[in-house]
C-alpha cells in the first residue's frame, strides 16, 4: 500500500472576500472528494481571501497508481477557470 500526498498552493484572483473564498474553496473541494475519492482539505492561509492551500491525500497499491491520482487531481484543479495553482509539492509514502 502507497500514500500519495499533495500540498498544492492555490491563487484565487476572483475572490472579492473571505465568505465568497470559502464558497469557492468548499465547492472545490467537495468536487475533488467526490470525483476522486480523496481525503482533500484546505490546510493553510484560511485567513486571506485570494490565497489557499490545500492537502490532498490518496491511496493506491503501487507509487505508479498513487502518482497517477494526484496528477489527475492536478489536472482537474487546472481547468477550473477561477484558481490558478502556484506551488505543488508531492511525496509518496
Amino acid at each position: 500500500m502507497v500514500v500519495g500526498i499533495a500540498r498544492i498552493g492555490l491563487h484565487l484572483s476572483d475572490c472579492r472576500s473571505l465568505k465568497e473564498k470559502r464558497g469557492m474553496m468548499k465547492s472545490l473541494t467537495q468536487r475533488l472528494r467526490n470525483k476522486f475519492n480523496a481525503a482533500i482539505a484546505e490546510i493553510d492561509h484560511q485567513d486571506l481571501w485570494q490565497t489557499s492551500t490545500i492537502g490532498v491525500a490518496v491511496i493506491g497499491g503501487s507509487t505508479a497508481h498513487a502518482s497517477s491520482q494526484l496528477q489527475s487531481i492536478l489536472a482537474f484543479i487546472e481547468r477550473q477557470p477561477m484558481v490558478l495553482i502556484t506551488t505543488i509539492e508531492t511525496e509518496a509514502l
